[in-house]
């Protein structure tokens, strides 16, 4: 029998490196000061950084970080329909949601899984509400949100960061859209979890007698202009009690981060605004 001389042989028994890293990973989530593992309290959310217009081609763009959650947000239009597509009176939203093949522990796809479609949607049935589409007919925008790097909390990532970039392309809109996460695990309720937190752990010292029947994640997208709640998403077995508990800490994350929005868009519109008077001093130099 012919043997394969330019196959390198692997020892007899391997396992993957994830497998040791998923066994070495704590199994508590908080410290013994109380704080959780990233130093954090229960209703702290991480630190924030968003700017707008950082993609030149596009009609507006935004980034954000959430310590090691990235994401970006590029909005095109609006323009018009293909002509295939179906006549609308009203102005149409796409949303397309992706996570970088580097952006997590384990190596994503080019195309989109089952996931990146939920999340799409989500996206779009969160954003469509704050859009005034009946100001462009016939005519769609295009939104393309990808995730950088997830660390927890992308969804909300995401949508924080796409109604930045609606806002920076001068879409017209009722309000813009703020998004926040919370964890609820083994009685604790856990603001703008990490990844680590998202996933599956159980508290150190709990029995398998003891293991919680309530837990699960909930991520609400928030208008706070309009006091309404245009998009949720829960995952997890609660009590109707438990939710109502993490809306309201929900919508408490949203007012937090809210001026912070108002803060970045503030600053985009100075600097737009100082570009277009340098142009319109360079063009009355060269008329004088």
């Amino acid at each position: 029998m012919p043997v394969d001389r330019m196959r390198i042989c692997g020892p007899e028994e391997t396992r993957h490196p994830l497998v040791l890293e998923l066994c070495g990973r704590p199994v508590r989530l908080f410290q013994d000061d109380g704080t959780r593992l990233d130093g954090r309290s229960a209703d702290q959310i991480r630190p924030m950084f968003m700017k707008c217009g950082v993609i030149s081609h596009a009609q507006g763009s935004a980034y954000i970080e959430m310590d090691r959650t990235k994401a970006i947000c590029a909005v095109y239009g609006p323009r018009e329909f293909g002509k295939r597509e179906d006549f609308s009176i009203k102005g149409r939203l796409t949303c397309e949601f992706k996570f970088a093949t580097f952006s997590c522990k384990i190596r994503r796809q080019q195309q989109q899984d089952a996931e990146e479609k939920e999340f799409s949607q989500i996206l779009l049935q969160s954003l469509s509400p704050a859009v005034c589409l009946h100001k462009f007919p016939k005519a769609q925008v295009d939104i393309y949100v990808m995730v950088l790097e997830n660390d927890g909390s992308a969804l909300s990532a995401a949508l924080t960061c796409g109604s930045l970039a609606l806002a920076d392309a001068g879409i017209e809109m009722y309000d813009m859209v703020v998004a926040c996460s919370v964890k609820h695990y083994c009685k604790s309720t856990l603001m703008d979890p990490s990844a680590s937190e998202e996933s599956e752990l159980e508290p150190e010292g709990t029995s398998t007698e003891e293991k919680p029947a309530e837990t699960g994640l909930l991520t609400v997208a928030y208008m706070p202009s309009l006091n309404q709640l245009p998009g949720m998403l829960q995952t997890g077995e609660m009590s109707i009690a438990t939710t109502k508990q993490m809306m309201k800490a929900c919508i408490d994350g949203c007012n937090r981060i809210y001026p912070l929005i108002q803060q970045t868009l503030m600053k985009s519109v100075e600097r737009k605004l100082k570009a277009v008077n340098l142009y319109n001093a360079d063009q009355e130099e060269k008329v004088s």
